[in-house]
């Protein structure tokens, strides 16, 4: 970009390059407390709203966040790695470890917000799971959060003929999951689909996510198959973007 172009930005744009700079030489660290407002002001002789659109600019890129009371502050950011093929191995979830393992390492990984119930099918879920619309499902919703961030929602459908009684519908299920549980009732996943996109949030996930504005979110649709072919899960995965790297590894 020549000298003259940049002097054509905004000068709220000019002043998030600066900033942005700063951060990727390291001189401000994760962690670090950004100037305020009225340092931004004072710098470089600006009304607030330029001062606030600047700082803006930097949380919407992922780069900052806002601490109540305190600040804006350089982003701590350590990406959860979605491993896309080995979390979904089943030597994993076979011996008792849940696919969410692979991807928090040794970080403290918490799951809120759990609540199961029964529904009835809609047509998304009753043609993934080849249900006749209005079948009753069993549905499965929880937030995980990380290192007190949440960064997934989940809701699972399995058919509530199928795991009915079982501890699939409680909100544990108990060591190795609901793959594992499936596995015991004879009904053992040997193949999944993953289907991704991306979009803004909605308000009800801006919310649950804590979603710095202007953040979109991953989405993935996972269906679980028998050896036979028969669809036995779909979950349903909304994931912070910031909070994401997702990883696929497999041979040529």
């Amino acid at each position: 970009m020549t000298d003259q172009d940049s002097a054509r930005r905004p000068k709220y744009q000019r002043i998030a390059d600066e900033l942005r700079t700063a951060i990727q030489s390291g001189a401000f660290a994760p962690g670090d407390r950004l100037p305020g407002e009225n340092d931004l002001m004072t710098t470089y002789d600006v009304a607030r709203m330029t001062a606030r659109q600047a700082l803006s600019v930097l949380r919407t890129e992922g780069l900052a966040e806002a601490r109540k009371g305190a600040g804006v502050f350089v982003r701590v950011f350590r990406p959860l790695r979605r491993r896309g093929i080995p979390r979904l191995a089943g030597d994993r979830w076979g011996n008792g470890r849940s696919v969410w393992s692979a991807d928090v390492e040794d970080r403290e990984l918490v799951v809120d917000q759990i609540e199961v119930v029964e529904a009835e099918a809609g047509d998304r879920v009753a043609g993934a799971l080849n249900l006749a619309p209005g079948a009753p499902v069993c549905v499965r919703s929880r937030r995980f959060v990380l290192d007190t961030k949440p960064v997934l929602l989940s809701v699972s459908y399995l058919s509530a003929e199928l795991v009915r009684g079982t501890r699939i519908t409680e909100p544990d299920t108990g060591p190795g999951g609901t793959y594992a549980r499936l596995t015991e009732l004879g009904h053992r996943p040997v193949r999944f689909r993953e289907e991704i996109r991306c979009r803004m949030p909605t308000a009800d996930e801006s919310d649950r996510l804590s979603l710095e504005f202007g953040t979109p979110v991953v989405l993935i649709g996972r269906t679980a198959f028998t050896g036979p072919g028969t669809a036995v899960e779909l979950n349903e995965m909304t994931l912070d973007s910031s909070s994401y790297v997702l990883e696929y590894d497999f041979d040529a």
